[in-house]
């Protein structure tokens, strides 16, 4: 920390220097000419109109939505159900395919530092950087709509979030166990089934109920591309302006997000 001195010699602590007291100006400086400059570009096509109409358009829209059609709930079974299915089964091919990944990723277990596990850390790069509609939208495109197309789209994007975390869960094991079972003269099976299974057990129960939790709010709107689910109905509603049967979508939403959210609670703490 800097000290200066008086006229009198008495010593003054100051938290900076002046040339970084200096710096420090000329940085925000910029970063403000810069958000000016990001501001004048994004808003350069904007129609200020429109913007400043916003709020009563989204009060008069409000307005439609309430009260919500009840009665459309029992056309939102089978779709509910569809949208279970696409989560639950997208998690389950990510994780048959992210665990032989993450082992491949890991550096502990990885059988090629160099050249097998910068591989396995493309695939999960990959996976994490498309998002589940861009999958969706490609899938849609060549096999078609359907569940089919939104379940692959949750398992491509679902491979990168349980294998990156899982590889960092192998990665942090205790090298130690892993050492006495090599001392029994184990083989490789056995030192990864009694050695490194047991350590990571907790970590890939969490990992994989957490991620099929993330994927009931991702399989509701993968409809609206057309891979299913209530994202469908959604989108026709918003179509045909059906603003009582949006709102009871969003209910319906809501609602098993919650249910997910509470039983994703209640298996990590009973696995954990």
């Amino acid at each position: 920390m800097p000290i200066s001195k008086t006229e009198t010699g008495v010593p003054v602590w100051a938290h900076r220097t002046p040339k970084a007291r200096l710096l420090m100006w000329v940085g925000w400086l910029a970063l403000v000419a810069l958000f000016i400059f990001c501001w004048q570009v994004m808003t350069q096509d904007t129609i200020w109109f429109f913007v400043y109409d916003a709020p009563r358009q989204a009060a008069d829209i409000t307005s439609r939505m309430f009260p919500p059609k009840w009665g459309y709930v029992n056309e939102l079974w089978g779709p509910l159900w569809d949208t279970l299915n696409i989560a639950t089964l997208g998690t389950l091919i990510s994780i048959i395919l992210a665990v032989p990944v993450a082992f491949l990723a890991a550096r502990n277990t990885t059988p090629s530092v160099r050249f097998v596990r910068p591989v396995a850390l493309f695939i999960i790069v990959s996976s994490r950087s498309i998002n589940a509609l861009i999958w969706g939208l490609l899938l849609v495109a060549v096999i078609g709509p359907g569940v089919f197309a939104g379940i692959i789209a949750i398992a491509l994007r679902s491979i990168g979030f349980v294998a990156k975390l899982l590889y960092e869960a192998i990665e942090e094991i205790d090298e130690t166990q892993v050492e006495a079972i090599n001392a029994t003269g184990a083989s490789a099976l056995q030192w990864l089934d009694y050695g490194i299974v047991p350590q990571i057990l907790p970590a890939f129960a969490g990992i994989s109920v957490f991620r099929w939790d993330i994927n009931i709010r991702e399989s509701t709107v993968l409809g609206l591309v057309g891979a299913g689910g209530l994202g469908l109905k959604l989108q026709a509603s918003i179509n045909v302006l059906a603003w009582g049967q949006v709102t009871t979508i969003f209910i319906v939403i809501l609602a098993t997000v919650m249910l997910s959210e509470w039983v994703s609670a209640k298996v990590r703490h009973s696995l954990i």
